[in-house]
């Protein structure tokens, strides 16, 4: 199983990335996929998942400024980041759930203020 994570990098406050994580080896339509974060000095920490059928939750600090969204078509989970904070600083990780968790190894991304 590999995911890979891309997209990352600096933006300025108020800024917007597209986050991209591409995934092999597994039946990726049966799969949970999720966006994680740590920033430096801190646990990591929830920012959105998506199931199978398109059903998405969020977590609070990033309602309405992040959508994730997936292709199963391509086997790829993105995360779409708008009006993006100095404290969205972190690496960003994707992982796939069902009966085991997968994780890719991160994307950084910076926002300066």
């Amino acid at each position: 199983v590999q995911l890979v994570e891309s997209g990352g990098g600096l933006v300025q406050a108020g800024g917007s990335l597209r986050l991209s994580c591409a995934a092999s080896g597994i039946i990726f339509s049966t799969y949970i996929m999720m966006w994680y974060r740590q920033a430096p000095g801190k646990q990591r920490e929830f920012v959105a998942a998506i199931q199978g059928g398109g059903s998405t939750n969020y977590a609070d600090s990033v309602k309405g400024r992040f959508t994730i969204s997936r292709d199963n078509a391509k086997n790829t989970v993105y995360l779409q980041m708008n009006s993006l904070k100095p404290e969205d600083t972190a690496v960003y990780c994707c992982s796939a759930l069902k009966e085991a968790a997968y994780w890719g190894q991160g994307t950084q991304v910076t926002v300066s203020s």
